[in-house]
């Protein structure tokens, strides 16, 4: 693994709430594509969204919306849903 520094993850309570109401299944993969984010942000898949400072990552049907602050080396998970409802 390269020397880069890992950003730090927040989930916010309504995304925490939105990722226990997963199939277990589900919930597993986006688990693993946090930790993911957590070593590059800004990966192949993620799509910066139009009108916010929000990105998305793309986890089959399931979306995890997400904010970066590179000053900080952090990242605000705000959502996380199937693609049909994720952006309401």
């Amino acid at each position: 693994m390269s020397s880069a520094r890992r950003y730090q993850v927040n989930i916010k309570r309504p995304a925490e709430r939105e990722m226990d109401a997963l199939p277990r299944e589900v919930f597993d993969r986006v688990s693993r594509a946090i930790l993911l984010l957590e070593i590059e942000p800004r990966r192949q898949g993620s799509k910066k969204l139009r009108g916010t400072e929000s990105y998305r990552y793309r986890v089959g049907r399931y979306r995890i919306v997400y904010t970066i602050d590179d000053a900080a080396h952090s990242i605000e998970i705000v959502g996380v849903g199937h693609r049909r409802e994720v952006y309401r």
